[in-house]
């Protein structure tokens, strides 16, 4: 009999924080690494939102047990916020607030899935979901994107992946790991064709608020009202608000999914810790004025990350359109000598980064994507220039 579960071992390890942290212990221990991994904002968290969480911790009533599916203040502004930020209406009774928003996407898989059914998810994907989606026992149809169809997926596409064991399709825009966004007559109309043939839509809105140039965010529910009784949409205020380390995330949905969610968290976690929920009400019942300039400091980076890379030989990059990421390809690289090594992959490519540049990003194997990797722009300008440069000169003198 095994020692431990096979369910549980054959989960992948989160590439994103495994970088982080090979970055963060060579830092610590006196390697100047430049770490392009993370997923996450370097602005602290707004003020008000601290000094609202320093407040609870004062209040006795936040130091017990609360509801489950959230404090019901908490619960009402997320309804108000949704509607004030993409247009789609729902009642606090269709919000349950989660530990982060791995929960929600846990959460939502687990209550939908039963094994063997499939979910259609488009390539690249964030690592998490295929993870989410095996636990639940169901089956990731992966769909393949690549720069030259602005990685994004076809109606074609989805329609060719369908099979009787089709239950739900994974949408995301903005995009981890592209930053590709998906324009509105794309949204209704891939929207539309799911609803046509009765699957689920999980959409995660997680980047909403970060687009960049002529690019909008669109909530598929919204552009296709008639999809939200097979459609749940995840989120949380860890981007947004800068705040990933306070672990609130949210899903909405239809009554019983949610009711049914609420449930297998009353068993997992039960509530959010209250602090971070108070700091949670204070986000998004506030202004957008710190996300406003937030977004034009990423706009910024986002525009130098991609102009460098495009500039390396052998690199090409296409402009980040949300998110915070630049996803280049390697097609001038792959199969040549770099520092000594033939790199065959971006696994290996990006090993080689680390080693001999001290510079930290995430293979596209990672994301179901070989031959790319994504860079995150959420770090200082002095920190960009100087991890890019890195990486230009070493792949300036390839063989």
């Amino acid at each position: 009999m095994p020692r431990l579960s096979r369910r549980v071992t054959a989960i992948a390890e989160s590439a994103t924080l495994a970088v982080d942290a090979k970055a963060k212990a060579l830092r610590a221990a006196g390697e100047a690494v430049i770490g392009f991994g993370a997923g996450e904002p370097d602005f602290p968290t707004p003020d008000h939102i601290v000094e609202a969480a320093a407040a609870a911790c004062h209040n006795p009533v936040n130091h017990r047990y609360s509801p489950t599916a959230g404090l019901p203040e908490l619960r009402e502004a997320i309804a108000l916020k949704t509607k004030r930020d993409s247009g789609l209406e729902c009642s606090a009774s269709r919000v349950l607030v989660t530990n982060g928003g791995k929960q929600a996407v846990h959460n939502t898989f687990e209550t939908l899935l039963d094994p063997g059914d499939e979910v259609l998810v488009p390539a690249p994907y964030w690592t998490t979901y295929p993870e989410a989606i095996a636990l639940a026992g169901g089956v990731t149809v992966p769909l393949p994107t690549t720069e030259a169809t602005g990685f994004r997926v076809t109606v074609d596409q989805l329609e060719a992946a369908l099979t009787p064991r089709t239950k739900a399709l994974l949408f995301v825009s903005p995009s981890n790991p592209t930053g590709a966004v998906y324009p509105p007559a794309e949204v209704e109309r891939i929207g539309r064709w799911a609803a046509e043939r009765g699957l689920w839509v999980v959409t995660d809105e997680i980047y909403e608020h970060l687009t960049y140039g002529d690019a909008r965010f669109t909530s598929m529910p919204v552009a296709v009202p008639e999809l939200a009784e097979r459609c749940v949409v995840l989120n949380g205020v860890a981007k947004t608000y800068a705040m990933t380390g306070w672990r609130v995330g949210w899903m909405i949905g239809p009554d019983d999914v949610v009711a049914a969610a609420t449930n297998l968290q009353s068993h997992t976690t039960s509530n959010v810790a209250n602090v971070s929920q108070r700091a949670a009400l204070a986000a998004v019942a506030g202004d957008l004025e710190a996300v406003a300039s937030m977004r034009a400091a990423f706009d910024r980076r986002g525009r130098e990350m991609h102009r460098l890379l495009n500039e390396i030989p052998g690199v090409t990059c296409m402009a980040p359109e949300g998110a915070f990421y630049c996803f280049p390809g390697f097609p001038g690289i792959m199969g040549r000598e770099v520092a000594g090594t033939v790199v065959t992959s971006t696994l290996e490519l990006c090993e080689v980064l680390l080693d001999r540049a001290k510079v930290a990003v995430v293979p596209g194997e990672a994301f179901g994507a070989p031959g790319y990797a994504r860079l995150s722009f959420a770090l200082d300008d002095a920190g960009l220039a100087e991890g890019l440069g890195r990486v230009a000169d070493l792949l300036g003198g390839i063989a």
